[in-house]
């Protein structure tokens, strides 16, 4: 089926739909990204993701594309002019309010969430157990960021607006990619610092992307090597964990349906 759009269709042709059919909702955030990237590049991303799942495993999943959620928690951008962040009690209560309507206007019972900001995964995480259990969905989030390069043992990760997302960005939206001021944004950070303040796994802190210990103007991680063919690479990581994670979905659904 070509048009796999949900709000593309009437309401009797919902009728489409059955249990079994998967939700793809793309989640975003409205956040500084350096000097180079726009604000909403990972509502851009999450929807061209979703997109790009939807097209790969359609026909194969039942997939239908919800609207773009496009602003999530992103305190550790509010330094930075025009960056939007919803509360912790504000989201939770806007994705609950959002399960209880799926639930009670549609058919489907699985929900795929393509979340495009890591900052939005630890309440996508907890809360997926309530929107399990209240609204009876079979769900699952697909953290993009993390599906992008491994962290390497050494040298500066990439965490936020380097060389993994500009890629992404140049290969499924290359037109909103400022690629001028690409090179002003390549001041090297210490990694030893990125590593303590955002990926300690015993430690956590509410850090900041406007610490110059671990960002420039932003951007933590090294732009200077983007390039749309890394991010065609890691697009084809993204859409083969996508469909592992929905062939999981479905045998999650078979399960609860025998158990």
């Amino acid at each position: 089926m070509k048009n796999r759009v949900l709000g593309s269709l009437t309401f009797e042709e919902i009728s489409r739909l059955g249990e079994r059919s998967v939700l793809v909702l793309p989640l975003g955030s409205m956040e500084q990204h350096g000097p180079h990237l726009p604000l909403d590049t990972d509502a851009i991303l999450a929807e061209r993701l979703a997109e790009a799942i939807t097209t790969r495993f359609g026909d194969t999943f039942d997939l239908w594309r919800l609207p773009t959620l496009p602003i999530g928690l992103s305190r550790e951008h509010a330094w930075a002019a025009g960056t939007l962040s919803l509360s912790i009690t504000g989201m939770t209560a806007f994705l609950r309010e959002l399960a209880r309507e799926i639930a009670r206007a549609l058919p489907a019972r699985n929900l795929m969430i393509v979340n495009g900001h890591g900052g939005n995964r630890g309440i996508l995480e907890v809360l997926g157990y309530e929107l399990k259990d209240d609204f009876g969905l079979n769900l699952c989030a697909l953290h993009t960021g993390a599906l992008m390069s491994p962290v390497p043992a050494a040298g500066l990760p990439e965490i936020h607006a380097g060389k993994d997302e500009t890629s992404l960005m140049l290969a499924l939206a290359p037109d909103r990619v400022r690629r001028e001021h690409i090179a002003s944004a390549t001041r090297a950070v210490s990694d030893a610092d990125v590593r303590t303040t955002i990926l300690d796994s015993g430690v956590s802190w509410p850090w900041s992307s406007g610490d110059p210990r671990i960002a420039d103007r932003g951007v933590i991680g090294d732009v200077s090597g983007a390039s749309a063919e890394h991010g065609r690479i890691i697009l084809d990581r993204i859409l083969d964990a996508a469909g592992a994670a929905l062939q999981r979905l479905r045998s999650n659904q078979e399960l609860a349906r025998t158990s």
